[in-house]
């Protein structure tokens, strides 16, 4: 395997990614082989110290009912004061689309390497998951809600106290293009230095001085 490839045209992906809600999504959902390959990306993420920080819940077909009625139960041990309203919401949230995938970041102590740092990596794998799919002619959407935040759900989940549910990936086909939708100016966003002058108009040090104490 070549790595580092250079592929000028892959850029339009990145470009032109847009998140599809997951009641809008249909089927069918990606494959055995297609989500081998949307994981394998999920698993090419920066990794400082290849602490591997990060798990994935694959659910599909009859599991996303089963994981519901899970997801029923503990909301009702947890929130017994519920309203019928958010009980609908919380019973239909795993079932919308044809493939959901719940990702943990578990960082470890086994090296030196800042949660903070482990825990973005968790962030990475999501997004390059996403990007995979595109890439694949599938679309995604990476949400939380309610049981990315309950304890009861993440000791289903089989979790430890130091790991959080990053996010829920659903995955499967859009029924129509969306329209897009609003963007950041980069100008407001991103700061270009390429001169000494330009480091040093915001430095309170400036170059060839020292620090007043």
């Amino acid at each position: 395997m070549t790595l580092n490839r250079s592929n000028p045209e892959a850029i339009d992906v990145l470009l032109t990614r847009r998140s599809v809600k997951k009641a809008d999504m249909v089927g069918p959902g990606p494959d055995d082989r297609a989500m081998e390959r949307i994981l394998a990306a999920g698993l090419r993420v920066p990794d400082h110290g290849r602490l591997t920080p990060w798990r994935f819940f694959v659910y599909s077909g009859d599991a996303l009912l089963a994981l519901a009625e899970a997801i029923g139960r503990i909301h009702k041990n947890e929130e017994p004061n519920a309203t019928d309203a958010q009980k609908s919401k919380i019973a239909g949230f795993v079932t919308s689309a044809p493939v959901l995938v719940i990702l943990a970041s578990t960082p470890s102590d086994a090296k030196p390497v800042p949660k903070w740092e482990q825990q973005l990596s968790a962030g990475a794998s999501a997004m390059s998951m996403l990007i995979a799919a595109h890439m694949l002619g599938y679309v995604g959407q990476w949400l939380t809600d309610w049981p990315a935040f309950s304890p009861g759900f993440k000791a289903y989940l089989g979790l430890g106290a130091e790991d959080q549910i990053a996010g829920f990936v659903f995955l499967g086909s859009q029924s129509e293009t969306p329209p897009e939708r609003l963007r950041p100016v980069m100008s407001d966003v991103v700061r270009f230095f390429k001169t000494r002058e330009d480091v040093a108009m915001d430095s309170p040090v400036k170059p060839g001085n020292d620090a007043e104490t």
